[in-house]
């Protein structure tokens, strides 16, 4: 149906355009004639009067003066006494009484198709006498009724006229959008659309819709490498279950037996953990993200260190406030702190330092260790996903190269920040960055 929402959303720009400038000039030079119209009739009147004031001037001057009126068609000019009987040696006017009265008083009056005008003068022999001049309106109500008509039909043409316009100058400024249309259809893998010459709105859709292919190729990119990673991480785990389930199986002997079932519990909990990962930034990757909250950072620090297992290093919690309230989420910050302060334990000699430190606008979270640190060539790249300084594979308590990645995705997502420099200590620090709660 015409005029609903489904059948405007339907229709292409051009005739959104061309229709609604059509409409809204319709509708202006439509107010704009009615109003001219209900000028006309006044304007017409006004008109009348003044013709009639040009020829009661000379009129009144001639009988003060006593000479003859020399006034000409197409104004009559009577002269009449007082009561309105004609002295001047014509037939009666036509004027009642109460006319006579609004014509002494300088009130125009109308009747039988003739406006008169009229004023009160001496005489020279010092009667007072009533000069009244008089216009024919015949024509008058037929050209104020096709003036309006006529005006109206100008405002149509005119808003006809409006939308021609519109429609061709909409068409020729689509043109280059159209082109661009055929050039996205026909872009090659790897190809950038040409930037036009002219630094207007359509350059910048350009320079947008390439950002957004190269956005697209970097996702792509990460996608095929995250997968080829994270095939070649599983299968390493999953052989090695296969392959130890296998000799315990095939050997009777109960103790080989045990310590192969305890390496298969190994290898099952890393797959468990990269599994764990894997989930998480997927989740991540797809927008995911839980409703942030004020967070206490210095409980979940100490929550965070009492779950470290036993026989980790010595962990010690600094901070200079009791409390530091962090915005994000409490899945967000745990996961943070555990991968963090796992990270730490796999390499620190001896010592692990966690510190609070709280700002005007941010608190941040600061994990040192005593281990062999990280070289700064190393630094950039401790954040990508199955990145490892050295291979640790073959060590039971090896990472999966997922943990610091998850760090930096959750709390990237958050408007937060992670660096990696050298601790005091020579080892490793962290610093993770989260926005004040307010």
């Amino acid at each position: 149906m015409i005029g609903s929402p489904s059948w405007w959303r339907g229709r292409s720009l051009q005739v959104r355009i061309t229709l609604l400038a059509t409409a809204i000039t319709l509708g202006c030079l439509l107010g704009l004639a009615a109003l001219a119209a209900n000028k006309l009739e006044p304007l017409l009147v006004d008109s009348v009067d003044g013709a009639l004031k040009s020829a009661l001037g000379p009129a009144t001057a001639e009988v003060a003066a006593g000479q003859p009126l020399t006034g000409a068609s197409p104004v009559t000019v009577r002269v009449l006494d007082i009561a309105g009987g004609p002295v001047d040696g014509q037939p009666p006017s036509g004027l009642g009484a109460d006319q006579v009265g609004l014509l002494k008083a300088g009130q125009p009056v109308q009747t039988d198709g003739v406006r008169w005008l009229g004023t009160v003068v001496s005489a020279p022999d010092g009667s007072q006498r009533l000069v009244a001049a008089g216009a024919g309106l015949v024509g008058f109500t037929a050209a104020v009724h096709y003036g309006g008509v006529w005006l109206v039909v100008v405002a149509s043409v005119g808003a006809l006229v409006a939308g021609l316009a519109t429609w061709l100058v909409v068409r020729m400024a689509l043109r280059p959008v159209a082109r661009m249309r055929g050039s996205v259809r026909s872009l090659p893998p790897g190809e950038r659309l040409p930037l036009p010459d002219s630094h207007d709105e359509l350059r910048a859709l350009a320079e947008e819709f390439n950002a957004l292919l190269v956005r697209q190729e970097q996702a792509k990119e990460r996608l095929r490498r995250f997968t080829g990673d994270a095939a070649h991480e599983l299968r390493s785990p999953v052989a090695s279950i296969r392959v130890q389930a296998e000799v315990a199986v095939t050997n009777p002997d109960p103790e080989l037996a045990q310590e192969t079932l305890s390496d298969i519990l190994t290898e099952a909990e890393r797959l468990s953990a990269l599994l764990d990962g894997l989930l998480t930034l997927a989740r991540s990757d797809a927008g995911e993200i839980p409703p942030g909250e004020p967070v206490e950072l210095v409980s979940e620090v100490r929550a965070a260190v009492g779950r470290l297992p036993a026989g980790a290093p010595e962990t010690r919690v600094s901070s200079a406030v009791a409390q530091a309230w962090a915005w994000a989420a409490h899945a967000e910050v745990e996961v943070v702190l555990d991968n963090l302060l796992r990270n730490a334990c796999r390499y620190a000699r001896g010592m692990i330092v966690v510190s609070v430190l709280v700002t005007r606008s941010s608190v941040r979270v600061v994990v040192d260790d005593d281990g062999p640190g990280i070289a700064p060539e190393h630094r950039a790249k401790v954040f990508d996903r199955f990145y490892r300084v050295s291979d640790d594979r073959a060590r039971s308590s090896g990472g999966t190269g997922l943990g610091l990645a998850m760090v930096a995705e959750t709390v990237r997502r958050r408007g937060g920040t992670v660096r990696v420099g050298e601790s005091p200590d020579g080892g490793a620090r962290f610093q993770v960055t989260w926005r004040m709660a307010q």
